[in-house]
């Protein structure tokens, strides 16, 4: 530890590094959750444009649902929906009460979910549970007096039982280290079932009285797996993942006997939040079109038909009007990223398109063309918009009056221009498809480049554990323009460490081996297979999210190195790291890049947010990103081929443009051991704590800070040694607003080579191979204690290379 606080002050970064780094979580974190983004993705509330999270009254005559973020009721007979809540929070997941005059429902407030219910009657509402922790999934038991719930007070996600009259709450499942969720209580009221996730991922029958438990179903990741329980008691509707890893039905599944579902939905994309008709003949669900709207359907519980059931009208129970916003840079309507909420705060959207929340800054969003038109209630309403990273949040409000349309112009003032300045930025991670509730095209994803000032965007295939689930989508691509949109492949051996493919027009088999897979678990193979791959395709290969904590170089922190990353680093096998992610620390990666750059190794930078782009709670991408200096008339393969010469800076908003004796990263200065000058041009939304000018990773000249939204030109001589490299960074404190979402400001250049690329002084490599050395030794214990005794001949013969070139 007193090495790596000696190494930190050295870099001049002891006192200005944020504590946080990587995105964990927004809301309570859950024990034994390594990736919370998982779990606020699949398994909280979404808003969502139209009814998802039906729920069918008693009587058989409404159906509850939510939609924007409140709550509805319909009239089967008529499809008139009435709005039924209207507050701030976003509202979910309605139960009804047996005798029909309550909904118990989840309330999100951006922090924590809690359970309310409310009187239909007189519209009162009542906090049933608010444990300051993550809160879902009630239902009642069928003589009304108690309510089942899922709860992580605890720590972790339990199954508890409230009693409505006295208030007293009973846990109900007590293992460690797992997840319980979505109780849905029998109609003999004598059991639930329940989905749990965890070492296995089961829907499972428990007997209330004895705690006796049967597995119903089993399977890998059940994103959007739920539960309803038929009117007979023996009877589940679940939704499940098909074999094919692409597709979801709607199945039945008997409580006793043989578990042997039967599909209601073959064939039918994703179906979503089943619910059963009293009457047992038909079970409701949601599911998305084409515009990301979601659509209510009934399916015959015999087989056979499925119908859409069609809200008609919505009655929001107070009048409302429309709006109409325009984003604008000088007089051009432009794309942009908008936030819209009423007087009470509450998120407004419009009537097509998917909403998405940003976890960071606690916001909903969504996209316009340039100018976009939403439904509002009467009132003031107050819109928010950025486009990328170089434009400050710019505002506007507007009343909204009853039966007419308000007009609100937003004029955005980019403190940048990439393109006149000659740069083209670049989102080279993230994922399409990954588990979400939709099912989004890839021509959704140009609009969203256009809002967020991308002009390449390679999303990357990624298996959902044994599902590969955009993998028919690997040959579709649009590079004849901008933005140029093209895929590329990730490639998880989970403990190797991640690798990013780009550039490619093949696919890498097999995706997915090692330790912690079924299959290919015990495979003797390298990285370095799908990196060599890469490169005789005339692909880009990097290393994704790298590093996920501050202090890679502490006895702890070795063992998050992923296993082979020095190993390829230092044999000079792959061609850049993603330096700025959503899901790494910067800081980390960074102490880890300098080590590789400082031994010789010419990695250049790239970047990528790894959002997924189907979830509800994700970041926006090109959040994090990379500005490559290249030519628009080169096209696409100009720009990868600029990328891979690491002529580019990498950020999630301060912006650098930085050269040496004229010029830019990626180049090579003639000489060293002499005196040159530098420019640094840094811009930033967000404010800058620390500039610095970097020789061999350490400071030589301290720039001083940047207020938010500043732009400043800086400009000095320093003195180069006769090897090695310099660049440019920035760092900033922990982020507060738009348009960045990342955990704090971060900026970095790909480095300008003295003499040679990849030149290094022989001190500075022999500190570098030292350090990394002792950090390549855990990754080999790491190698050898998972494989257990199986002969792996080829990686012990990839390492043996890799310690031989640290050796002195």
């Amino acid at each position: 530890m007193h090495v790596r606080f000696t190494i930190l002050a050295a870099l001049g970064l002891a006192a200005a590094s944020p504590a946080a780094g990587q995105w964990t979580n927004r809301y309570p974190k859950i024990q034994g959750m390594s990736h919370h983004v998982y779990l606020e993705g699949y398994e909280l509330p979404s808003l969502t444009i139209g009814p998802i999270d039906p729920a069918v009254a008693p009587d058989g005559r409404r159906i509850a649902f939510a939609s924007r973020g409140w709550l509805w009721i319909m009239d089967l007979d008529s499809g008139v929906a009435r709005r039924v809540t209207s507050g701030a929070g976003i509202d979910a997941r309605p139960a009804w009460s047996p005798d029909g005059n309550r909904l118990a429902f989840v309330r999100d407030d951006t922090r924590e979910t809690a359970i309310v219910e409310l009187d239909l009657a007189s519209g009162r509402e009542r906090v049933l549970v608010d444990e300051r922790a993550i809160d879902l999934d009630p239902s009642y038991a069928p003589d009304g007096t108690s309510l089942y719930y899922a709860s992580a007070v605890n720590g972790d996600l339990d199954l508890w039982r409230l009693d409505l009259g006295s208030g007293a709450k009973t846990r109900i499942t007590t293992a460690s280290g797992s997840q319980e969720l979505q109780p849905v209580v029998l109609a003999d009221g004598k059991r639930i079932a329940y989905l749990a996730k965890g070492a296995g991922n089961d829907v499972r029958v428990r007997d209330l009285a004895t705690g006796v438990e049967r597995t119903l179903l089993s399977g890998p990741i059940l994103s959007m797996t739920r539960l309803a329980a038929g009117p007979d008691g023996r009877t589940l509707a679940v939704t499940w993942p098909d074999p094919d890893g692409r597709d979801w039905s709607l199945q039945l599944v008997p409580v006793d006997g043989n578990p042997y579902p039967i599909q209601l939905t073959e064939g039918h994309g994703m179906p979503l939040t089943p619910a059963w008709h009293p009457n047992g003949r038909s079970v409701y669900y949601a599911e998305a079109d084409r515009e990301q709207r979601m659509v209510l359907y009934r399916a015959a519980s015999d087989g056979g038909s499925v119908e859409p059931v069609p809200v008609n009208s919505w009655d929001w129970g107070r009048p409302t009007g429309r709006v109409r916003i325009t984003t604008r840079i000088g007089a051009t309507a432009v794309a942009a990223r908008l936030s819209v909420t009423d007087a009470n705060g509450h998120p407004l959207v419009p009537d097509r398109g998917q909403p998405r929340f940003d976890g960071q800054n606690g916001v909903v969003f969504f996209y316009s063309e340039g100018t976009v038109e939403l439904e509002a209630p009467s009132g003031p309403i107050r819109v928010e918009a950025v486009q990328g990273l170089a434009t400050p949040v710019a505002s506007g409000t507007a009343t909204v009056s009853a039966g007419t349309a308000a007009a609100v112009d937003i004029s955005l003032t980019p403190i940048w221009d990439a393109r006149a300045a000659g740069w083209l930025a670049g989102e080279h991670h993230f994922h399409l498809n990954y588990g979400g509730p939709y099912r989004l095209p890839p021509e959704v994803l140009a609009p969203m480049a256009r809002a967020e000032a991308l002009d390449v965007l390679t999303p990357l295939l990624a298996n959902l554990h044994t599902r590969f689930e955009d993998q028919p989508l690997f040959r579709w691509s649009a590079v004849d323009g901008w933005p140029a949109i093209a895929w590329g492949q990730e490639v998880r051996s989970h403990f190797l460490g991640h690798l990013g493919l780009i550039g490619t027009e093949e696919l890498f088999w097999p995706w997915i081996w090692g330790p912690g897979y079924e299959i290919h678990g015990r495979d003797d193979r390298a990285n370095a297979e799908p990196l060599a791959f890469g490169r005789r395709l005339g692909g880009i290969s990097s290393y994704v999210h790298p590093i996920s904590v501050r202090e890679p170089f502490s006895e702890a922190g070795k063992a998050r190195i992923p296993v082979e990353l020095i190993a390829d680093g230092v044999l000079g096998l792959f061609d850049t790291i993603e330096l700025v992610c959503l899901w790494s620390d910067e800081l980390g990666s960074m102490d880890v890049w300098y080590r590789l750059l400082n031994f010789g190794s010419p990695i250049a930078l790239s970047a990528g947010t790894d959002v997924m782009n189907n979830f509800y709670r994700t970041m926006a991408v090109g959040t994090t990103r990379v500005y490559v200096r290249s030519d628009p008339a080169a096209g696409y393969r100009g720009y990868l081929a600029a990328l891979a010469a690491g002529r580019s800076f990498a950020t999630n908003g301060p912006i650098l443009e930085f050269t040496v004796d004229g010029q830019d990263p990626g180049a090579i200065l003639a000489r060293g051991g002499r005196e040159v000058g530098y420019e640094l041009r840094v811009h930033s939304v967000a404010a800058v704590d620390s500039i610095d000018v970097v020789v061999n990773g350490a400071p030589v000249a301290r720039l001083g800070p940047l207020p938010a939204g500043g732009s400043k030109r800086f400009s000095g001589r320093i003195r180069i040694p006769a090897g090695g490299w310099v660049a440019a960074r920035a760092l900033g404190g922990p982020t507060r607003s738009w348009p960045a979402m990342d955990s704090y400001a971060f900026g970095h250049s790909s480095p300008i080579w003295i003499g040679q690329r990849g030149s290094t002084m022989p001190a500075t490599r022999q500190a570098a191979a030292a350090d990394l050395l002792t950090a390549f030794d855990v990754a080999l214990g790491r190698l050898r204690q998972s494989y257990q005794g199986t002969p792996i001949p080829r990686l012990e013969a990839q390492f043996a290379k890799a310690r031989a070139a640290l050796l002195p």
